[in-house]
């Protein structure tokens, strides 16, 4: 191949960017950024063919992230997770949009208390289903309760090519 990488067709990604950008642009917050991004995502979400097999195979040693596209100001990644496979507690640097194409995620909710974490909710999100949020009160953690190979898009608002993650606080709290 000439020392080129081999480019991978990942289906319904360049609408997904298209319309991303457009509404990045309006520049409308944080909060309201991540509800008309979920609106888009609702009616343009990919199928599991934007990622190849081998890469919805997932992994043994936890979820895997699969970055198709970032920049200055949002990023799209698949995440994998195989059944039981889950996050830390963490928050996040930016809005977050997230739409399941298999498995279920299963979310708990956390406020932060200074010395310990409060559960304030759980959420179970399904394949079609579409979901998000924007800092602050985005203390998560999240898992896959389905007995399948669970596959989301999440679409952040930050360039996390970049930042390495959209991951900005781990939480080793107690939860009471």
């Amino acid at each position: 191949m000439n020392g080129s990488a081999a480019v991978i067709a990942r289906p319904g990604l360049d609408a997904l960017v298209t319309g991303i950008s457009g509404i990045v642009a309006r520049r409308l917050g944080l909060r309201a950024t991540a509800y008309v991004v979920a609106d888009l995502l609702r009616a343009r979400l990919p199928g599991l063919d934007i990622l190849t097999p081998q890469e919805r195979a997932g992994s043994p040693d936890g979820y895997v992230s699969h970055l198709l596209h970032a920049q200055e100001d949002f990023s799209i990644v698949a995440v994998v997770w195989r059944p039981g496979q889950d996050t830390v507690i963490h928050d996040h640097v930016s809005w977050c949009t997230f739409g399941i194409l298999s498995g279920i995620e299963h979310e708990t909710l956390y406020r932060d208390m200074g010395d310990h974490l409060v559960e304030i909710g759980r959420a179970d999100t399904r394949p079609g289903e579409v979901s998000g949020f924007a800092p602050p009160g985005d203390i998560h953690k999240v898992r896959n309760i389905s007995g399948e190979v669970g596959v989301s898009v999440h679409v952040y608002g930050a360039d996390v090519s970049r930042l390495g993650s959209s991951v900005r606080r781990v939480y080793d709290l107690p939860v009471r």
